[in-house]
């Protein structure tokens, strides 16, 4: 994967996140929030945030000091 196609699929994993994060929130809102789909949302939204910085470890070159 070249650094463009990286960088357009950490804008993609972020634009997702964004959007889980929103969902999150209204749903929070609620008052009867169906707490399971709640905390689905915030596992995906935790593994999207692993998804990313990987990505972003690929796109930066390890530096020996």
């Amino acid at each position: 994967m070249d650094g463009s196609a990286i960088e357009a699929r950490i804008a993609t994993l972020e634009q997702e996140h964004r959007d889980l994060d929103d969902s999150i929130l209204a749903l929070e809102g609620q008052g009867n929030a169906d707490q399971l789909q709640i905390q689905r949302l915030k596992k995906r939204k935790l593994s999207l945030r692993d998804q990313i910085s990987t990505l972003h470890s690929m796109l930066v070159p390890d530096i020996i000091a």
